[in-house]
């Protein structure tokens, strides 16, 4: 049996296999580590559907000769997914009160809800919420749906465009201890909040540059800042939740600024 993917033969020896499924379970590590997913699946130019599939699945192969698995980019399936979901809330924001009740049931089942869900979790928690009028209002959803959307198809130009709120979120770091011991609580939030707003889209685009297939040789160091980077963060918001403003003030000006630096560095110098 010849086995394909994307309509290139692939050198695959077989085991124990017995039927198309066991084949699909031992190869989707691969698939999945190369950053797709299965989206077809074909046998002897027969293209299985959803009401065809479980028969599919169920084939012996010795019954097979051309097996072929058709994937898609977990970048292309999250950009499609994006891009349907700003149809839906443009949908929404047309539909008369009484429909939008219904309408959030209805777009959890949606396939576009379904990848959300898994993929970008955090991202799906603000759209529930915007959707049932319990959480951010359906523009700012927008706009960070939109953002998402961009760092998918073109992580390169979104970190480029990130310097001047990475170059202020350091001059304000460098500033924390100063805010926090004369009282200026308000902006010592916004600096700590612009912080870890920063940081978790250095961790999304690094995370995009890496599946794209443009981090290569920084890959490992990125990895090791990343974890480095983690422990400060901590380290930082248990300091400044005790108001130890002596502690804030160094980890914030020599440690975050620093290792957030070193990340931007270590991708921008390999993408």
């Amino acid at each position: 049996m010849e086995i394909k993917v994307n309509g290139k033969a692939i050198d695959y020896t077989l085991e124990n296999e017995k039927t198309i499924s066991e084949i699909i379970v031992s190869l989707e590590q691969w698939i999945t580590g190369s950053g797709h997913r299965m989206s077809g699946l074909s046998i002897d130019g027969k293209t299985a559907g959803s009401s065809s599939l479980e028969d599919f699945l169920s084939r012996d192969i010795d019954s097979v000769n051309t097996l072929e698995i058709i994937t898609s980019s977990n970048a292309d399936l999250a950009a499609e997914s994006l891009v349907k979901i700003l149809d839906n809330i443009n949908e929404f924001q047309t539909l008369k009160h009484e429909d939008k009740n219904s309408f959030l049931e209805n777009w959890k089942q949606s396939p576009q809800a379904n990848f959300t869900a898994e993929s970008m979790p955090d991202l799906y928690s603000v759209l529930t919420g915007s959707f049932s009028g319990s959480g951010l209002n359906l523009n700012s959803a927008f706009s960070i749906t939109e953002e998402r959307l961009r760092e998918i198809k073109d992580p390169k130009a979104e970190l480029e465009n990130l310097k001047p709120l990475f170059d202020e979120t350091c001059t304000r770091l460098a500033d924390l201890s100063l805010d926090v011991q004369t009282g200026k609580d308000a902006r010592a939030a916004q600096t700590i909040q612009l912080f870890s707003g920063i940081t978790e889209k250095m961790l999304r685009l690094s995370s995009q540059l890496d599946i794209q297939g443009y981090l290569t040789e920084a890959k490992d160091t990125v990895n090791q800042i990343i974890n480095e980077l983690g422990d400060i963060i901590k380290e930082l918001l248990n300091a400044y939740e005790r108001h130890d403003t002596v502690l804030v003030g160094d980890l914030a000006e020599y440690e975050a600024c620093g290792k957030l630096q070193e990340l931007y560095t270590a991708i921008k110098g390999d993408k």
